[in-house]
């Protein structure tokens, strides 16, 4: 999936305008004009069309978790990453949706796709351990599915 795939589903998921996208932004320390926005929706055949950046991302998400969590009252200021895989998106939006790995496996159970914990847990290891294991593409659309399908069915 690129950048852009997962900032128009976050968009279509929770039916978010351009106002609020430009929040979130914000939220994650990044001022961003509309026709930035609009850039980065575009489909990817659309001659306007942009690709999102990794750290542009990264603090989208940061600001995503912010509106849904809250900041963190210990002040220390958030460091955003520079690169972000799969593996990242998928741990952002547990963070930002409170998901413990049962609600996770629920969210494939709408898709009548089967998931254990432990599967989905190998995500969320640092990539030197052995149960480690990449989020593919495939798996990272079927969880945005699912999401869909749990909060806009």
């Amino acid at each position: 999936m690129t950048n852009s795939d997962v900032l128009r589903k976050i968009r279509y998921i929770f039916d978010y305008g351009d106002d609020k996208m430009i929040k979130l932004f914000a939220l994650g320390d990044l001022e961003v004009t509309r026709a930035q926005v609009s850039e980065w929706l575009k489909k990817d055949e659309d001659p306007d069309y942009k690709l999102i950046l990794d750290k542009d991302l990264v603090r989208f998400l940061d600001g995503f978790i912010i509106e849904k969590r809250g900041k963190k009252d210990d002040g220390k200021t958030v460091v955003h990453e520079k690169k972000i895989n799969n593996n990242g998106i998928l741990r952002k939006m547990k963070i930002a949706l409170k998901l413990r790995d049962e609600d996770i496996v629920d969210i494939f159970d709408l898709l009548d796709f089967r998931v254990s914990k432990h599967e989905i847990n190998a995500f969320f290891r640092k990539p030197g351990q052995r149960q480690y294991r990449p989020c593919k593409d495939q798996f990272l659309r079927k969880f945005f599915h699912g999401l869909q399908l749990k909060y806009r069915p």
